[in-house]
């Protein structure tokens, strides 16, 4: 089966994919490891298609494909977004991407998005269903989402997977994972794609536009994506950057602290604008050295648990003229 035309780039990845299938080397655990937005879980739900289409007859593929793409086929199972209480609660959307039963997560009024021991024993349950198919395939989005139990729940299934079932993992941050977890997979790590490989998705954009995507990507084409498919997402992206710039340009040191409000508050707004306080710093500064110190300083300080207003306030100190 080919690529899928939603996969951008990693050639390489597919091509060791299928390389397994044709050798009948299927692993009975991948994990796909690399950033956000790069395209693991779109390869992982491309293979996971591949599989289970193998051994189908002609006349049934259609059908069967029709049927895996809406998770209605009970050879597909996965886990990717999750009911949280005064979240995410509509069942309506969760199918759309998620297939596993979660009405435990309702009876334990879920808050965070985070994949229990219980997510893991449902899955279990579903595995126990008969199946006659050479495949079956679990999805597991952002692995670095299990608590330690749901884990170890997992390795057990792993220590002796039931004939035919394939894992499918993804995890934008591998070093965090346990170490068994990682050592019974087969790790396939995506890195950014370079723009060549992302100018198919620039088509109709003029090249001010294509290039503030490409920067805002930073090689992955599910930002450019998304961008694409939400106007009111990217013109909040423009306004975002348009006030990082603001900010380099900024005359007095109590401007530039009011444009660094999105930063007093931890949460993706606040990395978010770190990255255009970045792209802006490049395209307007030059990568001054010190202004470039002082900003890396900041970033690595919010992960800390110091007081945000203090690291926004000593960080428009130090880049402020002197």
């Amino acid at each position: 089966m080919p690529a899928s035309e939603e996969i951008v780039g990693h050639a390489s990845q597919v091509d060791s994919l299928l390389a397994d299938l044709n050798a009948g080397n299927v692993a009975h655990a991948y994990l796909f490891a690399g950033k956000k937005h790069l395209g693991k879980f779109t390869i992982a739900k491309w293979f996971s298609k591949t599989l289970l289409l193998s051994d189908a007859k002609d006349e049934d593929r259609e059908r069967l494909a029709f049927e895996i793409d809406r998770l209605f086929h009970p050879d597909i199972l996965v886990i990717d977004q999750l009911w949280i209480e005064d979240v995410c609660e509509d069942y309506d959307v969760l199918a759309k991407s998620s297939n596993v039963p979660q009405q435990h997560r309702q009876k334990s009024e879920a808050k965070t998005d985070t994949i229990s021991i219980d997510d893991i024993r449902a899955l279990q349950e579903k595995l126990q269903e008969v199946s006659g198919r050479t495949f079956r395939c679990c999805l597991i989005r952002s692995a670095e989402r299990m608590r330690e139990e749901a884990v170890n729940a997992l390795l057990k299934i792993l220590e002796e997977p039931p004939a035919g079932v394939v894992f499918l993992l993804t995890t934008e941050s591998l070093p965090t994972l346990m170490p068994t977890l990682v050592s019974r997979s087969r790790v396939l790590r995506f890195e950014p794609l370079p723009p060549t490989d992302l100018a198919p998705l620039l088509r109709g954009a003029d090249e001010a536009e294509a290039q503030f995507l490409l920067r805002l990507a930073q090689g992955a084409p599910g930002t450019i994506i998304r961008l694409l498919r939400d106007p009111d997402l990217l013109r909040l992206e423009h306004q975002q950057y348009s006030k990082a710039v603001a900010f380099w340009h900024a005359p007095s040191l109590g401007e530039r602290l009011r444009l660094l409000d999105p930063l007093l508050k931890r949460g993706d707004e606040a990395e978010n604008f770190l990255l255009h306080l970045a792209l802006a710093l490049r395209e307007e500064q030059g990568l001054d050295p010190h202004l470039v110190s002082a900003l890396t300083a900041l970033a690595s300080d919010q992960r800390t648990n110091a007081s945000r207003p203090l690291l926004a306030q000593r960080f428009a100190l130090a880049v402020s003229p002197r």
